[in-house]
């Protein structure tokens, strides 16, 4: 079986790189990788980690380039690709412009899609835009659709779809474990990653910030930014904030925060740096779906800068608030966080609603109509420090 994974960010590339691992391990499985480019030095780091050398590699993308040009070139490079590599499956995560073209452009040619993450909905087809009508789409032309949770096989039950749904769990856990795994078992190169955060202070509670979503672009920003230098005045308080290279958000955050005693504004960092940051937080300011679906295995508390989330099984378990884009809310959100004493946290797949490490087999066993047992999370979560 000729099996095409496409992906083209750096999320993409995390959670399909567990996968990708076990395709290339799988009997009677020939794993193609390519990549769209559409992150570029982001998305190499996290094909190192992996090791995931690809096959492919379309480059599609140019400077200021609009959602509809993006499309076209993917459309016009993919189907050339499919007509020489004529793969007998091609496999999609998520909900990026990629994997929406990737998809449909398999569909026009008869190819079997597989939907790695299928299911997710916040029911707002502008929320997040333009993943929403994305994932949508995907799932609409998918033969396979590996939903992460039974929130998400529900959904896509409720929509009537024509695709085989298997619940597995996330890939993404089967990352985090990977990664938590190297950092635990290698004192040096947890300390090399440490170093450049020599910044740090102990004595303050670290506050570790990502934000890039389209819809905060203008005034959600300025609001997330007005919130975080209102919450670096605090004595008690750190902020790091790897920050998104797009302008649209580098522009208000060096702005408003550039400069700012007990704010680090760094660069995108690569995976294992994030996941070293993520273990040293206290609180997690996101807007990011993956880092929703992390944090709760590393037993840390998560404020969403969002109004609606298409992952609710943490909100639900209480280990996920929603907190929006309004700067009072997100202040308050993260002052009632920060005053829960400091708990011994570790990584614990159990502790997950969106998985237990082992998605990529029980994909690999679908594709292969091997047998395998279904996801089903633990009954208990992580014992996250919110207040009551």
């Amino acid at each position: 079986m000729k099996v095409l994974s496409v992906f083209g960010t750096r999320p993409e590339a995390i959670k399909m790189g567990p996968l990708v691992r076990a395709l290339g391990e799988a009997q009677h499985i020939e794993s193609i990788v390519c990549t769209t480019g559409q992150h570029r030095a982001m998305l190499d780091q996290v094909m190192s980690l992996f090791g995931i050398v690809p096959a492919h590699d379309l480059d599609v993308m140019v400077a200021n380039q609009t959602l509809n040009g993006l499309c076209s070139r993917l459309f016009e490079r993919l189907d050339a690709l499919y007509e020489q590599v004529k793969p007998d499956r091609v496999l999609v995560h998520g909900d990026t412009t990629t994997a929406m073209t990737a998809a449909v452009a398999a569909f026009h040619r008869r190819i079997p899609v597989g939907h790695v993450e299928a299911g997710l909905r916040t029911g707002d087809v502008q929320r997040p835009w333009p993943e929403e009508m994305n994932r949508r789409v995907i799932d609409v032309v998918s033969d396979w659709l590996f939903a992460p949770t039974a929130s998400s096989r529900a959904n896509l039950e409720r929509e009537h779809l024509g695709g085989r749904i298997v619940v597995t769990g996330n890939t993404v856990i089967d990352a985090l474990r990977q990664t938590v795994a190297r950092l635990d078992g290698d004192g040096a190169l947890r300390a090399a990653v440490d170093a450049p955060f020599g910044m740090l202070d102990p004595r303050r509670r670290l506050l570790l910030v990502t934000g890039h979503r389209r819809e905060s672009f203008g005034s959600g920003f300025e609001n997330i930014c007005r919130a975080l230098a209102e919450l670096a005045a605090r004595d008690d308080l750190q902020v790091v904030y790897p920050v998104h290279l797009n302008p649209n958000v580098q522009g208000p955050v060096n702005a408003h925060l550039g400069g700012l005693r007990n704010v680090h504004l760094v660069p995108p960092q690569d995976y294992l740096s994030f996941v070293r940051l993520m273990q040293r937080a206290d609180v997690i300011l996101t807007d990011s779906g993956g880092v929703q679906e992390e944090a709760p295995a590393l037993g840390k508390p998560v404020l969403v800068m969002r109004d609606v989330t298409e992952r609710p099984e943490a909100v639900e378990a209480g280990v996920v608030r929603l907190v929006g884009t309004e700067s009072a809310r997100i202040v308050a959100a993260v002052i009632d966080a920060i005053s829960a004493p400091p708990s011994a946290t570790g990584f614990d797949p159990g502790a997950s609603p969106y998985g237990d490490g082992h998605a990529s087999d029980r994909i690999v066993a679908a594709l292969l109509e091997q047998p395998f047992t279904e996801f089903r999370p633990a009954s208990r979560v992580a014992a996250i420090p919110f207040p009551a």
